[in-house]
């Protein structure tokens, strides 16, 4: 069909705006849900991310199940992969999401807020991460994927499973089913979540939100002789695209990424000021800073190297059904989980 590049940016920044709002309204982070589910005993915001992971993997099979995008032309379906660099990415990522207290996505959300310490995580994370995709970084990173990955004809759960028998589509609605109908019973199994609307709401939509970003890269953008990757939220890559169209905007074209990452911040802001929520927020003290800044190359060197964030794999990627996110999430996972219990447990700092 016909696209406009205008059009999936102008949707690109809606999805954007919405994620936003509902970010800052929500509390919706990995980190806080992991936080509040090890550390408080609070599963409620664990299980608004299982239910978006259900919600995006719900409708985001039914577009690929019906023809309406391929997802195997996004980076998660990739016959070549590293499960190694996946994982060790992904772990990077998780540790240094807990030392900078929240993942890019909720840095963007606590920017517009007021929060100048997420201006810091962000342009460090950026930083790190174009290090990784193109410069210094780049090379060991590449030789290490070169060393260590594998050609495979299995990449996701639906080809997997077709290995035993079931055509492709079967395949498909019973892998998507099992991997829904469990969080989705992980989700609801718990009262407090079930007396929750604003985090079941929250869930909902962030889902649909994912499944959005395939459509209008996947289907309003699918043209033959004007194509755009086939991509959803995810913001590792998208923060450092932003910041260097904002040094370089002459020599360089927006994208979906980019718009995404402008309706994040910009919605964050707007709900932030309508609700009387936006107040300036510094660090307590330099060892702070420092450990914040830490925090944000680990996850911008972590998520290029895991192919995403814990939106990017874990929500995105996850959502097609992906072996290769599935590895990366299990990396970002532990690396939580080690940044909030045991030896390696990140102690809090007082915050101004």
């Amino acid at each position: 069909m016909d696209s406009s590049p205008q059009l999936i940016i102008l949707a690109g920044l809606v999805i954007g705006l919405v994620y936003g709002a509902v970010g800052l309204l929500s509390g919706f982070c990995l980190m806080s849900s992991m936080r509040g589910w090890l550390s408080e005993g609070d599963g409620r915001l664990v299980r608004t991310y299982a239910l978006a992971i259900a919600v995006a993997t719900t409708a985001s099979q039914f577009l690929a199940g019906n023809g309406m995008v391929n997802l195997g032309k996004s980076i998660y379906l990739q016959q070549s992969f590293s499960m190694p660099v996946l994982f060790l990415g992904g772990l990077l990522f998780g540790y240094g999401m807990v030392l900078s207290n929240g993942c890019g996505s909720r840095a963007l959300v606590l920017l517009g807020r007021g929060n100048l310490r997420s201006f810091v995580v962000v342009v460090v994370l950026a930083i790190a991460a174009q290090m990784t995709l193109k410069g210094l970084i780049a090379p060991a990173r590449i030789a290490l994927v070169r060393a260590s990955q594998t050609t495979v004809n299995v990449n996701s759960l639906p080809s997997l499973l077709a290995m035993f028998g079931p055509a492709e589509a079967l395949a498909r609605a019973m892998a998507a089913a099992v991997v829904v109908v469990t969080l989705i019973l992980f989700a609801f199994a718990h009262p407090a979540f079930r007396r929750s609307p604003g985090q079941i709401a929250a869930g909902v939509v962030v889902g649909l939100l994912v499944a959005g970003g395939w459509f209008v890269t996947g289907y309003l953008g699918a043209d033959d002789f004007n194509p755009v990757p086939v991509t959803s939220l995810t913001f590792v890559a998208p923060i450092a695209d932003s910041l260097q169209y904002a040094m370089l905007s002459t020599g360089l074209t927006l994208n979906f990424g980019i718009a995404t990452v402008a309706g994040v911040f910009a919605g964050s802001l707007v709900t932030a000021l309508a609700t009387g929520r936006f107040h300036l927020e510094g660090y307590s003290s330099p060892r702070h800073m420092l450990r914040s800044a830490a925090g944000a190359a680990l996850m911008g060197i972590g998520g290029v190297m895991a192919f995403g964030c814990s939106i990017g794999q874990g929500l995105t990627g996850v959502s097609t059904l992906a072996l290769g996110s599935f590895v990366a999430v299990a990396g970002i996972l532990l690396g939580t989980t080690a940044g909030l219990r045991g030896i390696l447990r990140v102690q809090p700092f007082a915050v101004a």
